[in-house]
């Protein structure tokens, strides 16, 4: 696995978004430095009805109201982009012919809902001019461990083989190259079938430490870890090739699909490794979720990554202020664009601390990112926060950075 160019990686999206807006405002595109392109995203969860529908079981035609009310809350924020879950645990939100229906969806795991929500999702959201990223979770299969209860036709059931139970869901095991190259085929089945705008993963790649439990891939460390020096070495390695793959198999398929990655937002701390961050976190997704984040970047595999930066500035285990300086560095003669996800979710709680309770909070970390000129935009996490904003930190966000609409970076 060598470099792939950005050449050869990123194509331009064909055509412009549509114009389709609220308001008589107008999406600038930059051209004339009018307005600088900027990525404004929300991520729109699916996973345990976190976002989106509601409550499983509703009609086709309560599903859609809810969704299209989820995009216009897009524009009406000033946001560009939506990053739909359609694949939140082995199962798919559009007909597939790998995976059951989501049962968040019907209540029923592999019932069909009477409609098409990644179909609709993406039509609707072009016609606001927002994009639409498929957010895909590439390993996760349940969250329980009882396999007995996913549908009979379920791969996971057909294949047990796959299946490592851990943390108390269920998961596919990155070592297996069977694993991988399904996983793969059933995400890019969403890439042929709809004109979305690019595939998008967060930060789950093998679970986060659960203390105590052992992720049982002895069998395929002894089948496959021959010429590692060690399992860990091994369990990136499996990692490394289903990114590098997955970005060579999108743009061979259409290449103005983007790839993007969101992941946890420390790489490795500088105590452990000198190019790490000066941060003291007890993940760290190189040693523990075996995700080489930086690498990735460098070795220019991803078209944007969007480190999940969800702490306050002044943090002292995990600065904002000291987090992005160092992501804008990584990014730097790559290429790959960078985007900050933001916790919006946290704003207003009264379970965080002071400094999330000032709605101002997350304004300044915008203001903060404007020093650093590879910083391309921010993704809010998410949907539901972004419509309710309890503090009105969202609002505060909109009204002194999102003065207009703007086009998405190219």
């Amino acid at each position: 696995m060598g470099r792939i160019t950005r050449r050869s990686l990123t194509v331009a999206a064909a055509g412009a978004l549509a114009a389709t807006v609220t308001a008589g405002e107008a999406l600038a595109d930059g051209r004339g430095g009018a307005h600088r392109p900027q990525f404004r995203g929300m991520w729109l969860a699916t996973v345990a009805n976190r976002d989106w529908p509601s409550r499983p079981g509703l009609t086709a035609a309560e599903q859609r109201a809810e969704l299209v009310a989820f995009l216009d809350t897009a524009v009406r924020r000033r946001l560009n982009a939506v990053v739909f879950q359609v694949r939140p645990t082995a199962d798919a939100l559009w007909p597939s012919p790998y995976e059951p229906w989501a049962e968040y969806l019907t209540g029923v795991q592999g019932r069909d809902p009477g409609w098409d929500p990644l179909g609709t999702a993406v039509r609707e959201a072009h016609r606001r001019g927002l994009e639409l990223h498929a957010w895909f979770n590439p390993y996760r299969v349940a969250g329980h461990t009882d396999v007995s209860r996913l549908v009979p036709t379920h791969p996971a059931r057909m294949h047990p083989e796959w299946v490592v139970p851990y943390g108390g869901k269920l998961y596919y095991n990155p070592g297996l190259p069977e694993v991988r190259r399904f996983v793969q085929d059933a995400m890019l089945d969403a890439v042929a079938r709809y004109d979305i705008d690019a595939v998008h993963w967060d930060d789950y790649f093998y679970p986060y430490p659960v203390a105590g439990q052992v992720f049982d891939d002895d069998a395929a460390w002894e089948r496959h870890g021959a010429g590692f020096p060690d399992r860990a070495a091994w369990r990136r390695n499996n990692i490394d090739r289903l990114v590098y793959e997955t970005a060579v198999r999108v743009k061979r398929l259409k290449p103005r699909v983007r790839f993007g990655i969101s992941p946890f937002a420390v790489w490795r701390n500088r105590a452990t490794d000198p190019l790490g961050s000066a941060t003291t976190a007890g993940v760290q997704t190189y040693d523990d979720l075996y995700a080489d984040t930086r690498g990735w970047v460098r070795r220019g595999w991803l078209d944007y990554i969007v480190p999940q930066v969800y702490w306050n500035i002044g943090f002292t285990a995990a600065d904002y202020a000291v987090l992005v300086p160092w992501w804008s560095e990584v990014v730097r003669d790559t290429g790959v664009h960078l985007y900050i996800g933001e916790a919006l979710y946290k704003a207003g709680d009264p379970a965080q601390p002071a400094p999330w309770q000032d709605p101002a909070e997350l304004s300044r970390h915008l203001t903060f990112d404007q020093g650093f000129p590879r910083v391309r935009g921010n993704v809010w996490f998410s949907a539901k926060e972004v419509a309710a904003d309890r503090n009105g930190a969202m609002a505060r966000v909109v009204a002194d950075h999102y003065p207009y609409r703007v086009r998405p970076p190219r």
